[in-house]
């Protein structure tokens, strides 16, 4: 498929899904601009509903079915924000909401997506065959599958995050984001772009799963090894679909050590007071840890994306990271 999502799109989203999710606070972070000479801004999307972004392009696509495909349900496989946001959404909607996660989705995200009236099923181990079953779901049962970020009302639906980030603050010249499936680095450079071509946008992966940052070096997917990693929401393979939209919009794609995840992660909570979780970090990891010297002087917006993080976890990071 292609995908053919434009800024314009963005737009119709910020508009459809006025009062129906939270506008997330844009803070200025004195400490960390202070520790690596850039101007840095968060955009708490750990503060929108369900505890991250996904929401957003949930509830977008939502809006894009007709009452036939609503009255048959939907599916999804999501390593636990997009499920929380597709189950929130349907929620509103009064959908029925199947979810497939694989083995390695914290117990918070788990617990937040029944809380939420979702149909939760755990299958697989990693996030790739959660979704080959959940597409097997979806032809068996006739219910509408629901891609994570292969698709354009969830691009746009995420690039609402954006939106409002440049709204208030118009002139960043540069964007550093969490790349899990490219759904939100997608939506962001599409607005970033829109706003300034000269905008950098960076993607940030971690060398545990890095399909973006080889994809796109190669400027073709090409098979990359996986291992568990801190930050499980950016885990997974990446499609063609959304490598191409990202080639023409997207600057450079980076790679963080875990290890500086976990320290990022103790840093919000230590710094800032805010508990995220490891896919929400990485681009706080990437500006702490110097690999991105160009910013240096620089005002840079990140994207913090999630805050489903199980306490425990946290915890013994603060004890590890120490």
């Amino acid at each position: 498929m292609e995908l053919t999502v434009t800024f314009q799109d963005v737009l119709k989203a910020r508009k459809a899904l006025e009062g129906r999710i939270i506008h997330t606070p844009l803070i200025q972070s004195t400490n960390l601009s202070k520790e690596v000479g850039s101007d840095v801004w968060f955009k708490m999307e750990s503060l929108q509903k369900t505890g991250s972004f996904k929401v957003r392009g949930a509830l977008n696509k939502l809006d894009s079915l007709t009452e036939e495909e609503l009255a048959k349900g939907v599916i999804t496989a999501s390593a636990g924000n997009h499920a929380q946001g597709l189950a929130y959404a349907s929620s509103l909607k009064n959908v029925s909401a199947q979810i497939i996660v694989p083995m390695t989705t914290p117990e918070t995200k788990k617990q937040g997506i029944k809380r939420l009236g979702g149909d939760l099923v755990v299958h697989g181990n990693s996030y790739d065959e959660a979704e080959e079953y959940a597409l097997h779901l979806a032809e068996e049962t006739g219910r509408v599958f629901v891609n994570a970020f292969e698709d354009d009302y969830i691009i746009a639906g995420q690039g609402t995050s954006a939106l409002e980030a440049f709204l208030a603050e118009p002139d960043f010249d540069a964007v550093v984001v969490p790349a899990g499936g490219g759904g939100l680095l997608c939506g962001v450079a599409l607005v970033a772009k829109a706003v300034n071509p000269d905008i950098k946008v960076i993607g940030v992966q971690t060398h545990a799963s890095p399909p973006w940052y080889y994809s796109f070096k190669a400027g073709e997917l090409v098979p990359v090894e996986y291992s568990a990693s801190l930050a499980e929401g950016l885990h997974g393979g990446i499609t063609k679909a959304n490598l191409d939209l990202a080639l023409k919009i997207v600057d450079d794609i980076i790679l963080v050590e875990e290890e500086k995840v976990a320290e990022a992660m103790v840093w919000m909570a230590k710094e800032h007071h805010y508990m995220i979780e490891g896919s929400g970090a990485v681009g706080i990891a990437a500006l702490r840890d110097g690999i991105l010297p160009e910013l240096k002087g620089k005002k840079v917006l990140t994207f913090i994306t999630g805050s489903n993080v199980d306490f425990d976890k946290l915890t013994k990071l603060s004890k590890h990271v120490e």
